[in-house]
């Protein structure tokens, strides 16, 4: 197949999302697929194999057989790619436009959770009527984020009522929408996730992170995190883990692939925190590691991804709209 990997974008998370994509196109080389490099640039301009192309020549260039957005955040991650290859009915990897945008938006995805009866930690929206009383409410510390980027870009840790608002501001400068979460002191645990109407998930593992907290530095520089696969919180928390990774999965109506976060409580209580439908996508990203441990190795991930695109667009080819 020729494969349009689509990678940079206009996120704060271009730079990631290059390091990702260059990876998929590795893994899609050695899977005996052909890549097509695709850079959106942080201004918007396109370059196909570094050459500018204009965006309405986007359908000629995405003529491959399927695309491949390895796009982190806003401008990639949340529905707007995903509607621009509906519009040119390209095949591509991972969630459609609404699972997408559900997704990344972690105040509309906490409040499906909450919907669904689904254990979570507790949060409020910035902002909001009544939000500071709410916010005290949480207890100390508190999480302060934007709430549609990733890589813990604008995410700042709360242990003083005096914080509160300067951390707020923060988060406002890369988002105008802003969540605070309560503090979790369970174990940090992740589970990768792909199909389409069956989902399968990899074990488990711990995040063991050499930082006070998961942020950018702990997530992307070596020696910040470790991982332990399968994660050491017993059998039943296991099976549990990977019970709601699938649920929360389909209920958000994902497709292809996604990593779901989740805090193990002391009395084994599992609460989800996130669900992230293009994760970290290098070959020792926790995402693929996850699988590698259940023994699907990067390039069979990368061609089977390929595969459940295909699959997808041709289930989608036959309802009528």
């Amino acid at each position: 197949m020729r494969v349009a990997v689509l990678r940079g974008g206009r996120s704060s998370e271009h730079e990631v999302s290059l390091r990702s994509g260059a990876s998929v196109a590795a893994g899609l080389l050695e899977a005996g697929h052909e890549p097509v490099d695709v850079v959106i640039e942080r201004d918007g301009r396109w370059l196909c194999d570094g050459a500018e192309v204009e965006l309405r020549a986007a359908a000629g260039l995405l003529g491959c057989d399927v695309a491949f957005p390895v796009l982190h955040g806003p401008f990639g991650e949340d529905g707007t790619v995903q509607g621009l290859l509906e519009c040119l009915d390209v095949p591509y990897v991972g969630p459609g436009v609404l699972a997408a945008a559900v997704t990344i938006d972690k105040l509309v995805f906490k409040r499906l959770l909450r919907e669904r009866g689904i254990a979570q930690v507790d949060f409020c929206q910035a902002g909001e009527e009544g939000w500071r009383g709410r916010a005290a409410a949480l207890g100390l510390p508190v999480w302060v984020k934007p709430s549609r980027l990733g890589s813990s870009v604008g995410i700042i840790k709360v242990a003083e009522p005096a914080a509160l608002d300067a951390a707020v501001g923060t988060a406002l400068e890369h988002d105008p929408r802003v969540i605070i979460e309560a503090h979790c002191e369970g174990l940090e645990v992740e589970c990768s996730v792909i199909g389409n109407d069956a989902p399968e998930t990899s074990l488990p593992g711990q995040l063991v992170v050499n930082a006070d907290w998961y942020d950018y530095e702990a997530k992307y520089e070596p020696g910040g995190m470790d991982l332990v696969v399968p994660a050491p919180i017993g059998a039943e928390a296991i099976a549990r883990v990977r019970e709601l990774a699938a649920d929360v999965y389909r209920s958000c109506g994902c497709t292809g692939l996604a990593r779901c976060d989740f805090f193990v409580a002391g009395d084994g209580e599992v609460l989800v925190n996130e669900l992230n439908t293009i994760p970290g996508f290098t070959e020792t990203s926790v995402f693929s590691k996850l699988f590698e441990a259940t023994g699907l190795p990067y390039p069979g991930l990368c061609d089977r991804l390929v595969e459940l695109a295909l699959e997808r667009h041709e289930s989608e080819r036959s309802y009528r709209y």
